[in-house]
């Protein structure tokens, strides 16, 4: 009887399919409409769906680091108060998206750490409106990219890292959030769009972190701008379903 249940039920979930969450889709934060919070509020940090993201806030100087959250919808703003803009003007669904700085001086790394070790499909995600500015056109402390003649061979790279519980790296995505290697200089980009990124290849992981590298580079380190946007961050689908299955199954047995 539980036997025929089980493949009933397997049965069912196959052909009708389960709703499953993303581990993070920040819509479940509240915030008012064309607003953000930076950790302001002294708490280190926030939790959306099954994962916590890091905060670091520095009272003396208004500053933060690690993971913000916004709804801007304003893609023309420029200079460090667009900071916490999506350049596509808005999330990739829903209205909230995070935003990641790295801190280079006070060492914090934009960091997510997951409630159990699992894997991960992947992420999305997209410039902010300072960096993107920062090298279209250049500022005060970071170069256009391509420079005046469009030739020079700029990039910016985004480096995630996974880990397991242990805080033993399993291996490393990266993704360019924009470059101008080109022999062709029509095919030199800047991300304005949501990207999915693929971080199934780092395996069995506890948390992530995110680096960057650039071709702009000073005496103090990278000159552009470190920040980054990212949305609904996606289960991977197997391991869940087997959840979902196992749940199934355990209640067939009560049943039975």
């Amino acid at each position: 009887m539980a036997s025929w249940r089980l493949m009933s039920l397997i049965f069912v979930f196959v052909i009708t399919g389960v709703s499953i969450a993303d581990i993070a889709d920040f819509d479940d934060l509240s915030l008012a409409a064309e607003s953000y919070w930076n950790g302001s509020d002294g708490s280190g940090g926030f939790t959306s769906g099954s994962a916590n993201f890091n905060n670091y806030y520095n009272t003396a100087w208004g500053s933060w680091a690690g993971f913000a959250y916004s709804n801007i919808k304003d893609s023309s703003a420029q200079g460090l108060g667009s900071q916490y803009n999506a350049i596509t003007g808005g999330a990739q669904s829903g209205d909230n998206y995070a935003v990641g700085y790295l801190d280079t001086y006070n060492q914090i790394t934009p960091t997510i750490v997951m409630d159990t070790e699992q894997l991960l499909t992947g992420l999305y995600v997209i410039n902010n409106n300072y960096t993107y500015y920062s090298m279209l056109n250049g500022d005060a402390y970071a170069k256009k990219f391509g420079g005046d003649t469009g030739d020079d061979a700029d990039w910016f790279l985004l480096t995630i890292t996974g880990k397991d519980a242990g805080g033993t790296a399993t291996d490393t995505v990266d993704f360019y959030l924009a470059d101008f290697r080109f022999a062709d200089n029509s095919q030199d980009y800047i991300v304005n769009t949501w990207e999915f990124v693929d971080t199934s290849g780092l395996g069995t992981i506890k948390s992530l972190e995110f680096t960057f590298s650039s071709s702009d580079v000073g005496d103090y380190g990278i000159n552009t701008p470190t920040y980054f946007a990212m949305d609904t961050v996606v289960p991977e689908p197997a391991t869940l379903a087997l959840l979902a299955l196992g749940a199934v199954y355990l209640r067939s047995r009560k049943v039975c």
